[in-house]
């Protein structure tokens, strides 16, 4: 899948430039005077209705909240979302857990279902590079945290994250973005959407270069998204979606403590590993609308090449298919969500002697299927006005299976097959009480089972017997707005059994993984903004995270290592739409233990950064990210150890101070 692939999308959508539409104009949803994502009435307005009727966790992100930066990857667009653990690695590579889901995974992601416009991008195995998604396409994302993501059929511990593009119908016309700035960082983005009769097409391109703040940290992509809608007939609406993805990425790997304190522009240039990743994503969707409803039912198929030179030469191609439906049914106090999903999935497994990034000799080939689906529903009862009443659940099913073809440490040649079948049921209850307008109280309670994938399953060559990790959840929180405040908190706790941990046993071997005995998530959530004046406002998240082991008969009630117990970002928006500034600041008080015989922890840190934006006229903005400032060094993530020294190699620095400023511009 090279360059002819994104001749090939755009001719199918029929634009010679795609490009983005904003406006500059207030509309009936009451939108703001900068360049923002839509023309017409705000897409997300509905979705806001939908998390506001979930009782626990949950919210939406615009694009207006995260337009003056950046958009590199997830942690720019969801920095202020309640809940979202997103650390920053180098590039594009970040570490993203919800309520510690996968929260030793060095690598890939687990335990959250992230999806684009409501189809997964994880695999039929639940694995996943959430650097296929592209945050500067979307008009919203959609955070549904824990069981709350049940609508999203997940039944993960960490939930869903469900990134939505515009269409044609909300975004008309032509819209051009540019940024630059440090360490040779260009990124441009174009797109084009139009309405007409029964039809609309929308579509986007994205081109990224950066050299990266630390050595060997180059990368590149370049990236297609589009989507054409046709009304069928009253109530019927058909839309096609594509996606096209060439990711170019090279890894400059962890670091030893003191190189990272003291040069964290230090990359690894041994075996010139990288992560390149060809994709190309298809999906039809059909919405039925009636008076007291709808039904959604669509199919998709999503193709994936990955090059990915790291212990070894990690060459993998992958085809996953499926089908979805889901129903949406509200009639006086009753309320039900019902809906399915089936994942298929094919890949060719291959690695190689690592030759200077190039293949070598063949060690290991296999042939991996998986299986993945599920059924769940929602039932909401509303006996008086205020009280809402809650059951639901999911039922899912998976299966995963390896055909070792070819073993290097096996003697070559071989024809061994392994496989594994799961199948578990998870409930939900949740209440939500309105004391009153504008202010909820909820709580809910649910269990969450996590199928192992491939990653867990093959850890090497051999196919290993490991148990899904397992969660009964109980939170209690608020929302609301009242006076010149608006929050959105919520305290949880999760008890584990089986939870999927990985450590590193050496360099040069992939991590290996195994069921803990139980585990205790716990924290507090929060997000806080004061209107505190006309011209400012001060937003603000928390998170407190009490992860650790329960007599555990190795590590006794050790904490979990990887996440700092206290994260706290602020942003202070002096000015207004035409013109302002908005000086930042993240604060991690105590570093994170790095081992799980916890023995050393790093240090805390506090980072400080500005953003601003600027309307020049009409239809052009211009903005700018400022990051870490005061060039703060200090470890920002870390992978997970046994027993950890300053001299092992799993610390990877902060990002080095930054600028980078760009102009948006609508016609």
């Amino acid at each position: 899948m090279k360059s002819s692939i994104f001749v090939l999308g755009t001719a199918t959508f029929a634009v010679a430039a795609p490009a983005y539409a904003e406006t500059s104009e207030s509309d009936a949803a009451g939108e703001s005077d900068r360049t923002i994502i839509v023309t017409g009435q705000h897409a997300s307005s509905e979705a806001k209705r939908r998390a506001d009727a979930t009782p626990g966790g949950a919210d939406v992100v615009t694009h207006e909240d995260y337009a003056d930066k950046s958009l590199v990857s997830l942690r720019d667009a969801l920095a202020f979302s309640p809940g979202v653990y997103l650390q920053p690695r180098y590039g594009q590579e970040v570490r993203i857990s919800i309520r510690g889901s996968g929260l030793s995974r060095g690598y890939h992601m687990r335990g959250i279902t992230l999806l684009q416009d409501g189809v997964p991008i994880n695999l039929a195995d639940d694995n996943g590079d959430f650097q296929e998604l592209e945050p500067i396409f979307f008009d919203y994302l959609e955070v549904y945290r824990g069981a709350n993501a049940l609508r999203f059929g997940s039944g993960t511990l960490g939930g869903a994250i469900n990134g939505v593009t515009p269409t044609g119908m909300t975004a008309s016309g032509m819209y051009l973005r540019a940024d630059t700035g440090s360490f040779n960082t260009w990124r441009g983005l174009a797109s084009y959407g139009a309405a007409s009769g029964a039809g609309d097409v929308w579509a986007a391109v994205s081109y990224d270069h950066s050299n990266g703040d630390r050595d060997h940290a180059h990368r590149e992509s370049l990236r297609f998204h589009g989507n054409v809608g046709l009304q069928i007939a009253d109530g019927v609406e058909n839309r096609t979606y594509a996606s096209i993805n060439r990711i170019d990425q090279e890894l400059p790997g962890a670091l030893d403590l003191p190189t990272a304190l003291t040069a964290p522009k230090t990359g690894n240039f041994v075996n010139d590993q990288a992560r390149d990743i060809d994709s190309l994503r298809l999906q039809n969707r059909t919405r039925f609308s009636f008076a007291d409803g709808q039904l959604d039912a669509g199919v998709f198929i999503n193709a994936k090449s990955l090059h990915h030179p790291i212990f070894q030469v990690v060459d993998q191609k992958s085809v996953d298919r499926g089908a979805y439906a889901r129903f949406d049914y509200a009639a006086g106090p009753f309320e039900l969500t019902l809906g399915g999903e089936a994942r298929f999935g094919d890949v060719d497994s291959r690695r190689f002697v690592n030759i200077d990034g190039e293949r070598g000799a063949k060690t290991f080939e296999a042939k991996q299927e998986a299986r993945t689906a599920n059924i769940y529903g929602e039932f909401r009862f509303r006996p008086v006005d205020r009280l809402q009443l809650i059951a639901g659940g999911i039922y899912a099913d998976g299966q995963r299976e390896q055909h070792l073809l070819f073993d290097s440490f096996a003697g070559g040649a071989t024809d061994v097959t392994g496989s594994a079948d799961f199948n578990a049921f998870s409930p939900k209850f949740g209440v939500l009480y309105e004391p009153a307008d504008g202010i909820q109280l909820f709580a809910n309670y649910s269990r969450s089972v996590e199928f192992p994938g491939f990653i867990e399953l093959a850890q090497v060559a051999s196919f290993v017997n490991l148990d899904p990790q397992k969660a009964w959840s109980f939170e209690v929180g608020t929302r609301g707005r009242a006076g010149i405040a608006e929050w959105d908190v919520a305290a949880y706790r999760a008890d584990i059994r089986g939870e999927l941990l990985q450590f590193n046993v050496g360099p040069d071997i992939p991590a290996s993984t195994f069921n803990a005995d139980e585990t205790l998530h716990q924290g507090i959530e929060a997000a806080l903004s004061i209107d505190v004046g006309e011209w400012a406002k001060l937003r603000q998240v928390y998170q407190y995270s009490d992860f650790r082991f329960k007599d555990d008969a190795q590590y006794g009630d050790n904490r979990l290592p990887v996440v700092p117990r206290h994260v706290y970002r602020a942003e202070l928006r002096l000015g207004t739409d035409r013109i302002h500034v908005a000086p930042n600041v993240e604060w991690v008080p105590q570093g994170a233990w790095v081992d799980y015989t916890n023995s050393l922890r790093t240090d805390g840190y506090a980072l400080v950064g500005l953003s601003a934006g600027a309307t020049v006229t009409d239809g052009i903005d211009l903005f700018l990210d400022a990051r870490n400032l005061l060039n703060e060094k200090a470890v920002g993530d870390i992978s997970a150890a046994i027993t950890a020294t300053p001299a092992s190699v799993v610390f990877y620095p902060v990002e080095r101070r930054a600028v980078f400023g760009g102009v948006r511009a609508r016609f």
